[in-house]
């Protein structure tokens, strides 16, 4: 069931907005609340504790928020052909920016992942995530020519891989093993989607997990990220290091009960005992103060959005807008999943924000991005829009 509103009789902007998923907006828009609230949450406390002004965050994440918006409106009105047209751009322009965070990009809690740009920090690799799923939707559409193919065949498979693989290892440079994972998860979802056999789907996990011995047996993870893993298996061999954002994010999250402590009075968050709270724990604040019940809301939220993303990918036109936008759902899903998980001890903590709730300005320009993309995919996909645009 479509979930965009019925066309109203007016102008031509009237008519377009009508064409909006409304309900992947409002899911979003909803996100974005709850997550200002809760980042202003996490860091006013602290903030006053040391004497600066509480509303420092808040007014970040509000501007951060503008830009957002009006990213995804650009990217919702921009014509489909001039997206295809521009994807390998995006793909190059995300390789330059890894590449030049690696010479000259700052280190933030161990990792050399962000470049000073007129004092607001960039973090390259969030575009990235962009960039390769349209890339590798790009060349499902060229390599099928308009229509879908019944399998992939090797060569395509290589270059899906291939796509993936400069990026992924620029950022294991920096290092970042949670944006590299949260894109190598994506990548396996996008070749999924388009039509990869059932051999290679079990061949590229296995092919994964050697990697992943072989980095281990060569020290290519530094020590801190080996540590954060032994920590998710057993959170009390290291209960004050590496175990100890974990156990009070527990604690946390715990405290919330049914219906939470109520907003700006969790006792763990007003004492600043979960680390990197208004970031990668933001979910947490959501736990504490807003309990289960409004734990469960973010999830459905989050869950809207992956399923209007699903839902686009089914309705696309085109071979292009199919693949990208169901690229998105596992994305969104994926680090959705693995920034809550990592907060509940089901996941290893890798340092991934929470989609549309973390504080942060790349990461929420990137999701932005994306959501305008999957507007832009789902406008096309209604009949008579194309007739309306060139009136």
């Amino acid at each position: 069931m479509s979930a965009t509103l019925a066309r109203p009789s007016g102008s031509g902007v009237a008519k377009r907005l009508g064409r909006v998923d409304w309900l992947l907006l409002g899911a979003v828009l909803a996100l974005l609340v709850l997550g200002t609230l809760l980042v202003w949450s996490a860091t006013s406390a602290r903030l006053i504790r040391l004497g600066g002004d509480p509303t420092f965050f808040l007014s970040k994440q509000l501007v951060n928020v503008t830009i957002g918006l009006v990213l995804m409106v650009v990217v919702t009105a921009v014509d489909h052909r001039w997206l295809r047209l521009l994807t390998p751009l995006v793909y190059v322009a995300s390789l330059v920016g890894l590449g030049l965070v690696l010479a000259m990009g700052s280190t933030i809690n161990g990792s050399r992942s962000w470049i000073v740009v007129g004092g607001m920090s960039i973090q390259p690799a969030e575009f990235a995530k962009v960039a390769v799923i349209v890339t590798m939707a790009l060349w499902v559409a060229e390599r099928a020519e308009g229509a879908w193919r019944q399998q992939l065949g090797w060569s395509d498979l290589i270059g899906l891989l291939s796509i993936a693989a400069v990026p992924c290892a620029l950022i294991l440079l920096q290092p970042d093993l949670g944006t590299m994972l949260v894109l190598l998860l994506s990548t396996f979802g996008v070749i999924a989607i388009a039509g990869a056999s059932r051999g290679w789907l079990l061949a590229l996990p296995v092919a994964g997990l050697a990697a992943v011995f072989v980095a281990v047996q060569q020290g290519m993870l530094k020590a801190y990220q080996l540590d954060r893993f032994l920590a998710f298996i057993d959170p009390t061999l290291d209960p004050r290091g590496a175990g100890y954002n974990v156990a009070q994010a527990r604690i946390a999250i715990g405290n919330g009960q049914l219906t939470g402590q109520g907003l700006f009075a969790g006792s763990q968050t007003r004492s600043g005992f979960v680390p990197e709270q208004h970031t990668d724990f933001i979910f947490t604040v959501a736990g504490e103060e807003l309990g289960f019940i409004g734990g469960a809301l973010l999830i459905l939220l989050l869950a809207v959005v992956v399923w209007r993303a699903l839902s686009i990918a089914v309705h696309a036109q085109d071979l292009f807008g199919r693949v990208a936008a169901a690229g998105i759902a596992c994305w969104f899903g994926i680090q959705g999943f693995w920034n809550i998980g990592m907060c509940l001890n089901i996941m290893p903590v890798t340092g991934v924000p929470l989609p549309f709730v973390s504080y942060g300005g790349s990461s929420l320009f990137a999701v932005m991005i994306a959501v305008g993309l999957l507007q832009n995919i789902h406008l096309r996909a209604v009949p008579g829009w194309a007739t309306s645009v060139r009136r």
